[in-house]
């Protein structure tokens, strides 16, 4: 096999997430102990390319002790801020990133990102006619073409352990129990921790809920008996009326939240029972890496580089049917994979009794 690219980038963008640093290291294991090439870490995403001097490093299996794979977030760092900006004209710094990556003269880029994430990726590399390869990594799993993303597994298995940890103190008190978990355009975080940790009602973006029939569903499990109750919301689920839920932070910023807050006022205004909530936030990004998180990341890092070896260049790994393949970067950026009225999910869900929206 003749192999052109000697050099190669490897960057992560948007949010952090478990299970990035093994990609990182599976990436560096393969392309110094197969190919016998250099990869270079660019810190802070995009931003390490406009820095001055250019925010780089290089990487090297001994750089790697046993403990970067087991942690979450990333070493390299990430970047969903975007650029500064000068308040009278907006600044594009897609010249300055391509300058940037020119300059260090790499053969080949591995961008590590989500749905957003990669439709930036695709504009600039287009741009600057750059050779890249991209790996999905989101804990929302909305990446489409792809059954699983680099950091789902463990986001999913911390809302899990939530529920978990919330019926006992339910049960005592007699309670609803609500937990807001993160999902800015899609519910598969909360449908399928919601299923594991036996919730008794799941709210996810795509699909529109009403306030009456889910007090109508806590009153009937009151009246078999039950004296408690779960609920998962994600936090992209609006408020009956159709509008969303926002939380203003002291910096002026405002993000998707509150919409926990607004389900439990709302069930305890209805059913007049006892209501908490509980926000899960950043805990689902920064955990410790599940197994499935650390085998996949493993596996994407290393596709990832045969795919340079091979000059397989505007392709994106994904997992589909149990295994590792490729499709086109064109049909994953900017595209979101959410969840439809007829997901196999949501006949189970719907099976066991769970309420997960008006579905007629």
């Amino acid at each position: 096999m003749f192999i052109v690219s000697k050099k190669i980038g490897i960057l992560t963008s948007g949010g952090d997430c478990a299970g990035l640093n093994a990609v990182i290291r599976a990436a560096t294991f393969r392309a110094v102990n197969k190919y016998g090439w250099k990869i270079y870490g660019i810190k802070d995403g995009t931003l390490g390319l406009v820095s001055n001097p250019i925010n780089v490093v290089e990487l090297k299996p001994s750089d790697f002790n046993g403990t970067q794979f087991r942690m979450g977030g990333t070493f390299l760092g990430t970047n969903n801020k975007g650029f500064p900006q000068n308040s009278d004209k907006k600044i594009d710094y897609s010249n300055k990133i391509i300058q940037g990556f020119k300059s260090l003269g790499l053969d080949a880029l591995i961008g590590i990102g989500g749905d957003g994430s990669m439709k930036i990726l695709q504009s600039l590399t287009k741009m600057g006619n750059i050779n890249f390869v991209g790996i999905p990594k989101t804990i929302d799993n909305d990446v489409e073409n792809n059954e699983l993303s680099i950091g789902y597994d463990t986001a999913v298995d911390v809302a899990t352990n939530a529920l978990d940890m919330l019926q006992p103190t339910a049960a005592s008190h007699r309670r609803v129990m609500i937990l807001e978990v993160m999902g800015r355009d899609a519910g598969h975080i909360a449908l399928n921790a919601g299923i594991a940790g036996g919730a008794d009602v799941i709210l996810i973006p795509e699909i529109d809920y009403s306030l009456s029939s889910i007090a109508k569903h806590i009153e009937n499990l009151k009246s078999q008996g039950r004296n408690h109750s779960l609920v998962v919301v994600a936090e992209a689920v609006k408020k009956e009326d159709g509008t969303k839920a926002f939380v203003e932070y002291a910096d002026g910023e405002i993000r998707l939240g509150g919409i926990g807050s607004y389900i439990g006022d709302e069930i305890a205004k209805i059913t007049k029972a006892e209501t908490r909530v509980t926000v899960l936030g950043h805990v689902q990004r920064g955990a410790q890496p599940t197994h499935r998180d650390r085998l996949i990341a493993s596996a994407f890092g290393i596709y990832a580089v045969d795919l340079i070896a091979n000059k397989k260049y505007n392709r994106v790994v994904v997992w589909q049917n149990r295994a590792v393949k490729d499709v086109d970067l064109d049909t994953i950026a900017g595209k979101s994979k959410t969840i439809k009225k007829n997901d196999p999910l949501i006949t189970v869900a719907n099976g066991l009794g769970i309420y997960v929206g008006e579905l007629d």
